[in-house]
């Protein structure tokens, strides 16, 4: 009796059920997405929120769908390269930067892995993009530079104080990330300077390089008779600014400052772009790059949304009245 033969193509299909029976057996990846921040949790945490909440909508659970790996530099920014370098031995599917230093560590880390900007000052003329419309590369995300509203702070600020005539510019001259090494934030200070021309003001800049340095700086602001004082928001001012704040109010000087979440911190006025839809923002790239969108056919986003806070709490500290045609204008006012 003859053994029954098997026809061949029985053999293929059942092998190929087998096999799709074992991939369907197999655990999914879940993509790892690292953050890698040049400041301390509590700084970020609206932001955070903002972003997991953005996922949340598009459907992904942390902790299954999706997993977080958090670096956070804590205001020591020689950290960065190191924070960034172990983001990617650990072989994320994307890093999630806030800031131009934290961006610029990432990109010299990794060339390959995708790199969404939640925020940041002028990616194009920090040289971290090779096109708005066309990033090229592995960065993409949103844009919050401000340079181009820094006289419209000083002229808010001359409005609030009439009679002002001396105003410092408080920064913070890093090595930055533009070519050359001169940050963006000098494009601030001397947009100030040219509106403070145009305005019969004399603005002086003062760079702040160390925590020592604060009293010193705020001592000869007072002795030089100082009026009023502008924060240019970089990575050192930012990780101080509650400090430099309470000096402000200490030392009874109108301050302006660009994040609207300063004005809650104790700075008398803010205006600036909107820092949180921007990380909305960067959970529909995340999305869009996981399933398969490449970073160099994303466009930066800029700015498009602008706010004017006042606090008034503030301003009774100082002993400084808000003149009505500016509290009108306000979109927030702090009591």
């Amino acid at each position: 009796m003859k053994k029954a033969v098997v026809p061949s193509i029985l053999v293929v299909a059942v092998l190929l059920a087998v096999t799709v029976i074992a991939e369907a057996q197999q655990p999914k990846k879940v993509p790892r997405i690292g953050f890698l921040f040049n400041t301390s949790p509590a700084d970020l945490a609206s932001r955070i929120d903002v972003f997991r909440r953005g996922l949340q909508e598009l459907g992904y659970v942390e902790g299954k769908t999706i997993l977080f790996e958090f670096r956070f530099a804590e205001g020591i920014f020689d950290r960065l390269p190191d924070l960034a370098a172990e983001l990617v031995r650990l072989n994320v599917d994307i890093i999630v930067v806030a800031g131009g230093r934290p961006t610029a560590a990432a990109k010299k880390a990794t060339s390959t892995i995708p790199i969404v900007v939640g925020s940041a000052g002028d990616l194009l003329r920090a040289g971290l993009v090779a096109s708005l419309a066309n990033p090229g590369g592995n960065i993409t995300g949103s844009t919050v530079s401000s340079a181009d509203v820094s006289g419209k702070r000083l002229a808010l600020l001359k409005e609030t104080v009439p009679k002002a005539t001396r105003i410092v510019v408080l920064w913070h001259p890093s090595s930055g990330d533009r070519p050359g090494g001169i940050t963006t934030d000098w494009d601030e200070v001397k947009e100030t300077e040219t509106e403070g021309r145009r305005l019969g003001i004399k603005v002086q800049s003062v760079e702040l390089k160390d925590p020592s340095e604060f009293e010193s700086a705020y001592a000869t602001m007072v002795q030089r008779q100082t009026q009023a004082v502008i924060f240019i928001q970089g990575s050192f001012i930012s990780f101080h600014h509650k400090r430099l704040l309470e000096l402000a109010l200490k030392h009874r000087l109108p301050s302006m400052c660009e994040p609207a979440r300063w004005a809650s911190d104790g700075c008398l006025m803010s205006y600036g772009p909107d820092q949180i839809y921007p990380w909305q923002r960067a959970a529909v790239f995340v999305d869009k790059i996981l399933k398969g969108t490449k970073p160099a056919e994303i466009p930066v986003e800029q700015p498009k949304k602008f706010e004017f806070v006042i606090n008034l709490k503030a301003a009774k500290q100082i002993g400084l009245t808000i003149p009505p045609n500016v509290l009108a204008r306000a979109d927030r006012v702090l009591r």
